[in-house]
């Protein structure tokens, strides 16, 4: 990958620059045409590294402060101050050293002519596919102080997402992973400790004692040999997980794994209609809409579900009959998509499905963690109890014998 320096012309004729992380300039090209621009020239830029235009790459912009940004920059914008003087005195506000950068880059770029979207384009780690079109079409509208506000409504609410589902994955995971250490400890440490004691008493050690204690001598020479096998499969699966049929066969598994597939269907489906009924109601074409949408699916299933349907959009259909087609959306939201096709109020159903499964993914959320808890808890139980109890039995028996 490389850093390419281009001169373009926009839809108003006017000249704009930049910069962009490619791999050679076809792909430039292909990207400033995808922007609608008309490019004038392509150059590598020779002193720039990518980790100098790509801010965040490091240290990534956190979403409360682009919503702050968002929020504060559409009231600005509708008291009637200048996108300068706005600019200015956010840049002083920002308190994260490389957003206020790229403030201050922004702030240059529309100094000498640029367009705010095309600004935001430069910088794609923190503005997205989403975010620069919804600008283009508020600035394309003159309403962009709206179209602002809805993006930071937008950013806020699938920020709440994110963190609901973090908050479903992160007990469990904890919790198994506190159990895996304290069974490593045991049969590493304290299990070949007993066998000691055991070895001195001699005698014959109950069933349950001789397994653990093969099973502790099995771990202790395997141990590193077990590390390394798990290391190295990781990274062939994260490899493998990178390419499109890795992607596609563990996003399509992740619908259909018990329990939780259930709840990674509830959220693409709120996250598709929430987004494209951002995108709709601000303005912005419904095939580039759709486009938007399906790369920020977060699924490969869905996006390429997605792109099934804009394809038969652009050829002249509904929406709707190819969503049905897909299989991976509800009939519900078919339905209701239908209908907001036929009555023209396409954004509101949108708007209507995604709070539902809003309120679907509350409701599965605290479902599994009822359900989950009382399972991590007999895993506990099963696991460390089995072996405290296997390291007892022989020390009763003596405790027995003594008795007599």
């Amino acid at each position: 990958m490389a850093v390419f320096k281009y001169v373009a012309k926009d839809e108003s004729a006017k000249t704009v620059s930049g910069k962009i992380v490619a791999k050679d300039k076809e792909s430039v090209v292909d990207e400033l045409r995808k922007r609608k621009l008309v490019v004038i020239s392509v150059d590598e830029s020779k002193g720039s590294s990518l980790m100098e235009l790509k801010f965040g790459s490091s240290k990534r912009v956190k979403t409360e402060d682009l919503v702050i940004f968002s929020r504060q920059l559409a009231t600005m914008v509708d008291a009637g101050i200048p996108l300068m003087q706005s600019l200015d005195v956010l840049r002083e506000q920002i308190k994260q050293g490389e957003f206020k950068k790229v403030i201050g880059s922004l702030h240059d770029d529309i100094e000498v002519g640029n367009s705010l979207s095309n600004s935001f384009a430069k910088y794609p780690n923190v503005f997205d596919t989403l975010y620069i079109n919804m600008v283009k079409a508020g600035e394309s509208s003159g309403m962009l102080n709206v179209i602002l506000e809805r993006l930071a409504i937008y950013l806020e609410k699938m920020s709440a997402l994110r963190r609901k589902i973090k908050s479903a994955m992160v007990y469990p995971i904890m919790v198994v992973s506190m159990a895996i250490v304290i069974t490593a400890i045991l049969m590493l440490k304290v299990v070949p400790t007993f066998k000691g004691i055991f070895e001195m008493l001699g005698g014959e050690l109950p069933m349950p004692t001789q397994i653990l204690i093969f099973v502790s001598d099995l771990f202790s020479k395997w141990v590193l040999y077990l590390i390394g096998f798990i290391v190295v499969v990781a990274f062939v699966v994260g490899r493998w997980a990178r390419t499109e049929r890795g992607s596609m066969t563990i996003d399509r598994f992740k619908l259909k794994i018990p329990v939780f597939g259930e709840l990674f269907k509830k959220v693409a489906v709120s996250r598709f209609s929430r987004t494209l009924s951002t995108l709709i109601q601000s303005g912005v074409p419904i095939l580039a809409a759709l486009e938007i949408v399906g790369k920020t699916s977060g699924n490969k299933v869905v996006e390429n579900a997605i792109e099934n349907v804009r394809i038969n959009v652009k050829e002249g259909e509904s929406i709707a009959a190819p969503l049905i087609k897909s299989g991976v959306f509800p009939p519900m939201v078919t339905r209701m998509i239908s209908v907001g096709e036929q009555t023209g109020e396409l954004e509101k159903m949108l708007g209507k499905v995604s709070d539902f499964y809003d309120e679907q993914v509350d409701a599965t959320i605290s479902a599994l963690t009822s359900l989950i808890e009382p399972v991590i808890i007999a895993f506990l139980g099963v696991v460390v109890g089995g072996i405290v109890i296997a390291l007892f039995l022989p020390i009763l028996k003596i405790t027995q014998l003594i008795g007599r």
